[in-house]
């Protein structure tokens, strides 16, 4: 049976191969909130993969752009199947000492409470779906710590802490995992990470490479493909963190 999956922030890395990875078959609606001539790509290339494609916008730093992307959604059906709460961002790197209470309300609620949200609003519609799950995207910054993003390791914290959660308040019905990528070849770092910190992260890495948005992909899909994992987070990071 064809399934139906959200994929939130898909126009472009991790979520627009995740959206061209799924599309086969399937039915994919992808988020995107300013980037509207990447996800047309997206949308294309899903289509040219045998999927179907809608293109959803919505802003998703607030509460009413979660609700305005559920809404657009169930308007659209009434059932999902897979939902990739993988919109998130570093928003801005800052030390320590620079922290300000409105820098940090915006990495929490893009990269965390719109993880809730969504999770919550999308729940009736996943109870109606067929072996429905959900995959949340962390990051190894929630693991090793990052400075100048230390805001953001610690939204994708909470993330992993949540996902722990409602993975046990779901259950059995709804799977709930994630996967915590390490350093990715995505427009993420081109816009936060200068060439000289990407050679250091290559450096730290044990595999001496970057990831690429394919490799946490394939991971989402196992998670999404294995009905008998729930509350795990999956580290894709090229051993930059074991444990």
């Amino acid at each position: 049976m064809a399934k139906i999956i959200v994929v939130t922030g898909a126009s472009t890395g991790i979520g627009a191969q995740t959206a061209r990875l799924l599309a086969e078959g399937n039915q994919i609606f992808i988020h995107y909130n300013a980037s509207r001539e990447a996800a047309e790509q997206t949308a294309t290339e899903v289509q040219e993969r045998g999927g179907t494609a809608h293109l959803v916008q919505a802003d998703l730093f607030t509460e009413a752009g979660c609700d305005a992307l559920y809404s657009e959604v169930s308007v659209m059906t009434n059932r999902i199947d897979v939902l990739v709460n993988n919109a998130g961002g570093l928003v801005q790197r800052q030390g320590v000492s620079e922290f300000e209470w409105g820098m940090m309300e915006r990495v929490f609620a893009l990269n965390t409470f719109s993880t809730m949200l969504l999770t919550s609003l999308f729940v009736p519609l996943l109870e109606k779906g067929t072996d429905p799950c959900i995959v949340n995207i962390s990051s190894v910054a929630a693991r090793t710590g990052a400075p100048t993003a230390t805001i953001y390791g610690a939204a994708k914290g909470a993330v992993d802490s949540f996902t722990r959660g409602a993975a046990a308040e779901l259950a059995p019905e709804i799977r709930v995992n994630a996967v915590a990528p390490g350093v990715i070849e995505t427009p993420f770092h081109e816009r936060y990470s200068t060439p000289e910190r990407m050679e250091q992260f290559r450096e730290k890495t044990p595999l001496k490479h970057h990831g690429r948005a394919a490799d946490v992909a394939r991971a989402i899909l196992f998670l999404i493909e294995n009905s008998f994992i729930t509350g795990e987070t999956i580290d894709v990071n090229g051993g930059l963190f074991m444990r």
